[in-house]
């Protein structure tokens, strides 16, 4: 099975502007994200998807892959989409992609073998991944994106609210009650489902909680998920790279 990992990295940020160059113990984070991906061993390629030629240049500098893609692009998802086609077009196929976040620069390459695992194992057309939530601040923390899973691994619903509501309980109460889980946005997509999931117009549960993901379970599009142990620390900030301090 030939997989492709592909790492959106665009330079605007509201957030955090050049986010993709700052440096992190040395190295940037584009390239702590490249070479944990590398360190995949069931990826058979890896490319940065950017639109900043100085991200570009920095990628080929330390002897990374990388493809410049349209600043038009709205998500992560279209940049990737965008690298598909392309490549598509060279002649060059793949029976997965691997969306790979830009800002997790520890991400744990395990991560990346259990998504793809869902496409040997299972009949996915999406997969992405899941931990159990151990904290109240998390649990209640509307950065955190929440996730419901049905019996056979498939997504429910994705939300920044406490879900489910643990009725007859305080929320202190909560997490002894019922187990709560965090999406780990890392995605898979079979290449012809990437194809369709990008024509799509918003949705308005997307619009309601502001997560891209739900467009695709409200047009009928299967994800299925599995728990993963690893952490993941994202960066959206500034302020978000004393989480590295503590990283374990």
């Amino acid at each position: 099975m030939k997989v492709l990992g592909i790492i959106p990295a665009r330079y605007s940020s509201t957030r955090f502007p050049g986010k993709p160059l700052v440096v992190i113990d040395g190295k940037s984070m584009i390239r702590r994200v490249y070479e944990q991906a590398l360190s995949c061993t069931s990826l058979s390629e890896v490319i940065v998807a950017t639109d900043d030629t100085g991200i570009e240049n920095h990628v080929i500098s330390f002897g990374g892959k990388t493809m410049m893609t349209s600043s038009a692009h709205r998500s992560g998802t279209e940049r990737c989409r965008e690298v598909c086609e392309t490549m598509r077009k060279q002649g060059t196929e793949f029976d997965v992609i691997v969306n790979i976040q830009g800002d997790e620069p520890y991400i744990h390459p395990g991560q990346i073998e259990q998504v793809i695992g869902c496409f040997i194992t299972k009949e996915a057309l999406i997969a992405s991944l899941m931990k159990k939530i151990t904290s109240a601040e998390e649990l209640h923390n509307p950065n955190v994106v929440k996730v419901l899973a049905g019996i056979h691994g498939n997504a429910l619903y994705f939300s920044r609210a406490s879900v489910p509501f643990v009725r007859g309980a305080v929320t202190a109460e909560w997490l002894g009650r019922h187990d709560f889980f965090k999406h780990i946005g890392i995605y898979g997509y079979r290449p012809d489902v990437l194809d369709e999931i990008v024509k799509l117009p918003p949705s308005p549960l997307e619009t309601a909680e502001s997560l891209e993901q739900l467009r695709w379970l409200e047009n009928g599009f299967d994800i299925i998920l599995e728990e993963t142990g690893y952490e993941s620390v994202a960066i959206d900030s500034p302020a978000d790279l004393l989480k590295l301090t503590n990283r374990g």
